[in-house]
């Protein structure tokens, strides 16, 4: 894998959509003024892998395992404890599954083959997701975790989203815009407080960008790759006509 020709496989408005969000957040880390570099090297890292995530590249995920370390720590560092320990003890994890399950699933150079979400697949998520947030609510409650309700929402969300992507669902853009949108409100409440904060206010709304993009390109890959693999599949099938 080069990141140079992962660069290169970005077509012209998905490198609008990734340096679009590299300015914003570079631009509202200058505004903020008290910032820390952590947490804007944390955005900038974390818009990089989704632009890549969104185009099915496991630079993507390799990004979000980074990604999930800067960004506990800089959860850790405002006490949104159920943040530290989702990124750092579940979506870091996860991603790292994800490396191995997508270079184990190429169809073609750079893009990961996607795999349909079947009910069962579903039911077992949800069923899961519920175990998952119930036991992040008794802890995150023991820790006196700011924003409580917010904070448990967020959990359930990424854990879904996280595990969509290991199973390469297109429904992972879906699920992640829907903890985007928690996240936001997370982190105004936390800038209202500290204003240095407000680089990860804009990062998530550019992570909600691309989150959207994502589920929309994964739906065309999806397309895509079914009709490549059904016209492979008659191709074959007539050379086995011929041939008989």
């Amino acid at each position: 894998m080069k990141i140079i020709d992962s660069i290169k496989r970005l077509k012209w408005y998905e490198a609008l959509i990734w340096i679009s969000s590299v300015i914003l957040i570079l631009i509202s880390f200058l505004i903020s003024g008290a910032g820390s570099n952590l947490t804007m090297i944390a955005s900038l890292i974390g818009v990089t892998a989704l632009i890549f995530v969104a185009k099915g590249d496991v630079l993507g995920q390799i990004l979000t395992v980074i990604f999930s370390v800067f960004y506990g720590i800089v959860s850790w560092k405002f006490h949104y404890w159920g943040e530290m320990i989702t990124y750092l003890g579940m979506t870091a994890p996860i991603a790292a599954g994800a490396v191995i399950t997508w270079m184990k699933n190429p169809f073609q150079k750079g893009e990961v083959r996607v795999k349909p979400t079947t009910p069962g697949l579903w039911l077992k998520l949800l069923a899961l997701s519920m175990v998952v947030t119930f036991a992040f609510f008794i802890l995150l409650k023991s820790f006196k975790t700011p924003n409580l309700l917010f904070s448990t929402l967020s959990v359930t969300t990424s854990f879904l989203a996280a595990s969509l992507t290991l199973f390469r669902s297109a429904y992972y853009g879906l699920l992640y815009a829907a903890n985007d949108v928690v996240l936001i409100i997370l982190w105004i409440l936390a800038t209202i407080e500290e204003p240095s904060y407000l680089s990860m206010v804009i990062c998530f709304i550019c992570f909600l960008v691309n989150d959207l993009y994502g589920f929309i390109n994964w739906k065309r890959i999806r397309s895509r790759q079914n009709n490549q693999s059904s016209e492979e599949s008659s191709s074959v099938s007539s050379s086995s006509t011929e041939k008989s």
